[in-house]
C-alpha cells in the first residue's frame, strides 16, 4: 500500500514536471499575444533612441504585435532600467542597454543588481564615438584641442550624456591620456548634450557617431577624430583620435537588449532569433551603417559574457583614471 501510494505520487509529480517543460516551447510559440514595451532609458535624439526605434519598428513587423518604443530618461538610464528590472519576467517589457549600463555600477548606488536582475537577449551593434566641437572653438584638430585645453586648464566645458555614461568615461580617458583639465557638464541624454555643444554652452562632446553624424553633415558641429581602432566608413576623411595625437586611445559604443531575470528561455531565444533576422536584413544593415553603427549578432550567453566583461573593464579604468561619482 505504501509503495503504491509513493509510486502514484512520484508519477503525478513527474507528469506535472513534464507538462511544465512541454508548456514552455508552446508558450514561446504563441508569444507575443499583446503589445510589447521596449524601454529606451534616454530621451529622444540619442543613439539609444535611434537604434531602439529601428528595432521596435522591425520587431513589430516580425512578431505581428505592436512594439512600442518608450523613452524613460533620467539618472543616466537608471530610471528606465529600474522599470524593466522590476517588470514581470514574461518578455513583454524589454530594455535597450548600452555602455552606460556597464559604467553606472562603478559610480552609482543602483536600486537593482545589473549582474543579477536581467537576462540577456541579443546584441544589436557597435559604433565609434566621435570628438565633436562647437564651430566657434578655434581648435581645428586633436593636437590643437589638446594644446588649447592645456593653455586654458579648467576653462573648456565638455558635455556628456550623464555621470557614468560612455561619453563621460570616454572623455575622462581622453583627459587622463592627454594630461588636460576640462569641466564636465552631464546631461540627460545625447540629444540635449549635442544641442548645448552646438549652441556653445559646452565646447566639446565625445558623442556616439550615430547621434552626431547629422550635425556634421549640416555643419553645426566639427568632427576632430573618431574613437575606433580604424577610421569610420562614413567619415573616412576624419582621423582616429589615436592617429591624430593620442596613441592607444580607443573606445566604442554598443547596444543590446535585455529583459527581467526569469524570463522563459524559449521566449529569449525567440527574440534573439527574430533580432538576428532583422540585423541580417539588407535594409537594416544599410540604415544602421548609414548612421555609423555596425550590426553585430551574438547569442544570449555571448552577450551576457560581453556585458560582464565591460563592467569589469570600466571598473578598472575608474581606478586608474580616478573617475568618481558626482
Amino acid at each position: 500500500m505504501f509503495i503504491n501510494k509513493y509510486l502514484n505520487t512520484y508519477l503525478a509529480v513527474a507528469a506535472a514536471a513534464a507538462a511544465a517543460v512541454a508548456a514552455v516551447p508552446a508558450y514561446a510559440q504563441s508569444y507575443p499575444t499583446k503589445t510589447i514595451r521596449f524601454v529606451i532609458p534616454f530621451p529622444p535624439g540619442g543613439s539609444n533612441d535611434i537604434v531602439g526605434r529601428v528595432m521596435a519598428t522591425a520587431l513589430t513587423e516580425r512578431l505581428g504585435r505592436t512594439v512600442i518604443a518608450d523613452n524613460r530618461a533620467g539618472g543616466n538610464s537608471i530610471i528606465g532600467t529600474e522599470i524593466v528590472a522590476n517588470s514581470p519576467p514574461d518578455g513583454y517589457t524589454m530594455l535597450i542597454i548600452s555602455t552606460s549600463f556597464t559604467t553606472n555600477p562603478v559610480i552609482h548606488k543602483l536600486p537593482f543588481d545589473p549582474r543579477k536582475a536581467f537576462d540577456w537577449v541579443a546584441m544589436l551593434g557597435v559604433g565609434p564615438n566621435v570628438l565633436a566641437v562647437t564651430q566657434s572653438l578655434p581648435a581645428k584638430n586633436v593636437k590643437e584641442l589638446i594644446a588649447l585645453a592645456k593653455a586654458r586648464p579648467g576653462q573648456i566645458v565638455y558635455a556628456s550624456t550623464g555621470v557614468g555614461s560612455n561619453a563621460h568615461f570616454a572623455t575622462e580617458l581622453f583627459k587622463h591620456m592627454t594630461g588636460t583639465q576640462m569641466i564636465h557638464v552631464p546631461y540627460k541624454g545625447g540629444g540635449p548634450a549635442l544641442i548645448d555643444t552646438i549652441s556653445g554652452q559646452a565646447q566639446i562632446c565625445l558623442s556616439s557617431l550615430i547621434q552626431a553624424i547629422g550635425h556634421f553633415r549640416s555643419n553645426k558641429l566639427r568632427a576632430l577624430g573618431t574613437s575606433g581602432a580604424k577610421r569610420s566608413d562614413i567619415l573616412p576623411d576624419i582621423p582616429t583620435i589615436a592617429e591624430a595625437g593620442v596613441p592607444g586611445y580607443e573606445t566604442q559604443n554598443w547596444w543590446g537588449v535585455a529583459v527581467s531575470r526569469g524570463t522563459p528561455p524559449a521566449i529569449i531565444q525567440r527574440l534573439n532569433t527574430e533580432i538576428g533576422v532583422i540585423l541580417k536584413a539588407p535594409e537594416t544593415e544599410k540604415r544602421l551603417r548609414g548612421e555609423g553603427a555596425e550590426p553585430v549578432i551574438k547569442s544570449p550567453d555571448e552577450l551576457g559574457k560581453y556585458v560582464i566583461n565591460e563592467m569589469d573593464k570600466w571598473a578598472r579604468l575608474a581606478k586608474v583614471a580616478g573617475i568618481k561619482g558626482e
